[in-house]
């Protein structure tokens, strides 16, 4: 891995620090050449300090390391993003992130629908809600709207019409989503008991 240290007068690179499983950036910090050779010798991220003027490991004093995953040098030779197992909080304020987020799982739209059915569930009027509907009627008739619509997507899927698949497979994950809120779950439980078979 060539790296360009002597691109800026002070010898640094920016190093952006990721959360291997959740892909959430943690935090900002700058490298030069022997803070990256003790990151990849040590296997804890260390930084040059500017304010120090000194190596620093993220953790020495707290505690809360970024154990290296791996390391990605950007097109231009000049720019660090550093994969890691945090081990606690990164920022020195206590939270997860310098950003001051929690960093946990995000599935994109899939988690953006998640909170829509969340707030349905909670405050919607059943008349004027699909989802609310639902949730009123209770566990059985959710439970039952999943299998529909299991049953219609492998119909589907035992016939050419992609179109049609896809929207059946649509509509099945659509109530799948609101079967695991009327459990009481959500897909971080789904991924963490994947990932308790996958190791």
């Amino acid at each position: 891995m060539e790296i360009d240290f002597n691109k800026n007068s002070d010898g640094l690179v920016p190093a952006i620090i990721q959360d291997a499983q959740t892909k959430n950036v943690l935090m900002l910090g700058y490298m030069n050449q022997e803070a990256f050779d003790k990151t990849r010798e040590t296997k804890k991220v260390t930084f040059f300090s500017r304010s120090k003027k000194r190596l620093w490991t993220k953790g020495e004093e707290s505690g809360n390391f970024l154990n290296l995953v791996d390391i990605k040098n950007d097109c231009d030779d000049d720019t660090l993003l550093i994969s890691v197992n945090p081990q606690g909080p990164t920022c020195h304020t206590g939270s997860d992130t310098c950003w001051n987020e929690e960093n946990t799982s995000n599935f994109g739209f899939l988690s953006q629908l998640e909170s829509v059915i969340e707030q349905r569930r909670t405050s919607a009027d059943g008349s004027k809600s699909y989802v609310a509907s639902l949730f009123e009627k209770g566990i059985n008739k959710i439970a039952q709207k999943v299998g529909e619509e299991a049953v219609e997507t492998v119909i589907e899927a035992k016939d050419d019409n992609d179109e049609l698949f896809l929207y059946e497979s649509a509509d099945l994950l659509f109530h799948y989503l609101i079967l695991l809120q009327a459990k009481g779950f959500s897909l971080k439980d789904i991924e963490t008991e994947l990932k308790k078979r996958h190791n």
